[in-house]
């Protein structure tokens, strides 16, 4: 795909708007769902799709190739949703989420439901509550590291080019975010 994405870049640069269309269609999953572990939404997860392939866009003529097109782009895509993840903070926003489907028809008696007991939601909860606390005190590096890393796969020297670090701080910033995680975590597993 480096390859196709390469020409794919060049026609591009060279005013080829269908050229862009494909490296868009191509990376907006991969973007999107980087931008939905980072943001935790779907609503603010477009609008940093929607904002990264415009940035990219009106940079593209200084990106060099030094590292993968979608390395360049994940490193745009983690910078903006770390800044919109921010300025939600410091406004005190709560973040927008789905609301919860309701079809409003009863289930039958009898039947068991496919649903989890309240016991387990619970518990469950209480996890996503932790886990999501826990990456919000990660720095900015380690989040975003982590993120690269556990939920999209990337590899070391993907995560230290979309970064701009070398690998052993990549792979370091990795590590600290496990070790908080593990520690944040720990009274949850252990009760």
């Amino acid at each position: 795909m480096e390859d196709s994405d390469s020409v794919a870049v060049a026609r591009a640069k060279a005013g080829d708007g269908d050229a862009y269309r494909e490296l868009v269609d191509r990376h907006s999953r991969g973007v999107f769902r980087l931008a939905f572990r980072m943001t935790g939404n779907e609503h603010d997860s477009e609008d940093v799709v929607q904002e990264t392939f415009l940035r990219a866009y009106r940079q593209l003529h200084r990106y060099e190739a030094r590292s993968s097109f979608a390395t360049w782009l994940y490193r745009i895509a983690a910078n903006y949703s770390l800044d919109l993840v921010r300025r939600r903070k410091r406004r005190g926003d709560v973040p927008l989420t789905a609301p919860a489907e309701d079809d409003g028809v009863e289930r039958a008696r009898g039947i068991p439901s496919p649903q989890p007991d309240p016991e387990r939601l619970a518990f469950s909860g209480a996890i996503q509550e932790r886990v999501r606390q826990a990456m919000d005190e990660l720095s900015r590096q380690e989040r975003t590291a982590f993120v690269l890393r556990h939920f999209e796969g990337q590899s070391i020297e993907e995560i230290s080019g979309a970064l701009g670090l070398s690998e052993n701080a990549a792979k370091h910033s990795i590590f600290r975010a496990v070790q908080k995680l593990r520690r944040a975590l720990e009274p949850l597993v252990t009760s």
